[in-house]
């Protein structure tokens, strides 16, 4: 009986390995596929046969590093980050529950893991459709509306927005338009042209937007830990210096940012206002003077966005901000001492898709100091009115003459018209 007992354990577990063995066998020939698979699909299908390997067999080493690759092509590491931070969340969902009306059709730009989407539906939209132009976010999306019970009232659109037709993607042109499409320099990921078209093509003559008004700024900071960090002049007894060069702009992680103490020396100056509810892809050229108004070492020029979502709700990635955005730095070529009064000027330009900034710090000046240069520590989006104005755009002028071209520039806070 003992004997046959064993006989019939040593089979199943035979048995139980046989097949295993034709499980990874078969885990083999998917991964083996998914190396083959195009991408061209976005990576829906390379994505699909990877999870049917891993289901086969779930420690499969080539599977999940395949996946992993995958997953940081297509889905960029920043959505975390992102979907975390409480305060954005919280000024976004403040603002959908203001602007969106019962009965509206909104258009939200950018789905991503569909948190706006959903907000939208909970503010009492009556549909809302999203578009995501990454097919495995855009799949993902679906399920994250669907297990909260809105697949009736969200449509995910896996396209860009630019590819969107009404009458065959959305019924109707949109009454709200909601988009989270910014960078750390509020350009960079296209915004101005996605919703000019969006403005133009896809919403109702006057619909309203979130965000609606933007704003780049620009202040002088001190702070030897982001020089440290981008320009360290040697490292085991060697001179590095002549490395520098290529470290023109510092891109600041939120975890560098909360290292390297960035110091404030004097007032943030606007450089360029943007009107999301008209939006323009017109390029822009701006002269702007920055002053000190405190002793210290100006390490470099520090450009921020601060946006008004909607009347009173506003968020900002400027120097006392918290949140998952990055910061930006354009860093001197070599450190100015500073006190009050010392003035640079700085040249801008964007392209409606990207900026460029240079620092005439050759030309230093030092001026009197006015009772309103002093350091603002106050609200930090305080500077974009509830209805703003923008001013003419300035051209370039030489270094030589950038000081005294202050005198055509508007005030500090006041927004300008932008033609």
């Amino acid at each position: 009986m003992a004997k046959d007992l064993a006989l019939t354990s040593l089979a199943k577990h035979q048995g139980l390995q046989a097949f295993a063995y034709l499980r990874l066998q078969e885990a083999d020939r998917l991964v083996q596929r998914a190396t083959l698979e195009p991408l061209t699909d976005g990576g829906l299908r390379t994505a699909q046969l990877l999870a049917d390997a891993l289901a086969l067999a779930p420690h499969h080493h080539k599977a999940q590093v395949l996946q992993q690759r995958l997953y940081q092509m297509f889905v960029p590491r920043w959505h975390f980050p992102m979907l975390a931070d409480s305060a954005r969340n919280r000024a976004y969902a403040a603002a959908i529950a203001a602007k969106v009306k019962p009965g509206d059709i909104v258009l939200d730009i950018g789905c991503g893991a569909g948190l706006t989407a959903m907000l939208a539906a909970r503010a009492g939209a009556k549909h809302v459709y999203t578009c995501e132009q990454q097919p495995l976010i855009a799949q993902a999306a679906t399920r994250v509306i669907a297990e909260n019970g809105l697949a009736d009232r969200i449509t995910v659109i896996p396209k860009m927005s630019h590819n969107l037709v009404i009458g065959v993607d959305m019924p109707e042109p949109a009454d709200v338009v909601i988009s989270e499409i910014v960078d750390t320099l509020l350009l960079g990921e296209g915004a101005l042209d996605t919703l000019f078209h969006a403005m133009h093509r896809l919403a109702k003559p006057e619909a309203r937007t979130i965000p609606e008004h933007g704003v780049l700024k620009a202040q002088l900071v001190e702070s030897d830990a982001l020089m440290r960090l981008w320009r360290p002049h040697q490292a085991e007894g060697f001179n590095l210096s002549a490395f520098h060069h290529f470290a023109t702009i510092a891109q600041i992680t939120p975890n560098d940012f909360a290292i390297c103490g960035l110091k404030p020396l004097g007032p943030a100056k606007p450089l360029f206002a943007f009107d999301f509810t008209r939006p323009t892809t017109k390029p822009a050229q701006r002269i702007e003077v920055l002053t000190s108004a405190t002793t210290g070492t100006i390490h470099a020029v520090f450009v921020f966005f601060e946006m008004r979502l909607a009347p009173g709700i506003r968020v900002t990635n400027g120097v006392q901000a918290d949140g998952h955005w990055g910061r930006t730095a354009f860093l001197l070529d070599h450190p100015i001492p500073a006190q009050p009064g010392v003035q640079l000027s700085v040249c801008a330009h964007h392209d409606a898709a990207h900026l460029s900034l240079s620092v005439a710090q050759d030309e230093a000046v030092r001026v009197s100091v006015s009772a309103e240069a002093t350091l603002r520590v106050d609200d930090p989006v305080a500077d974009i009115p509830e209805n703003a104005e923008y001013a003419v755009d300035h051209g370039f002028a030489p270094p030589s003459t950038w000081a005294r071209a202050k005198s055509a520039a508007s005030p500090a806070g006041q927004a300008e018209r932008r033609a």
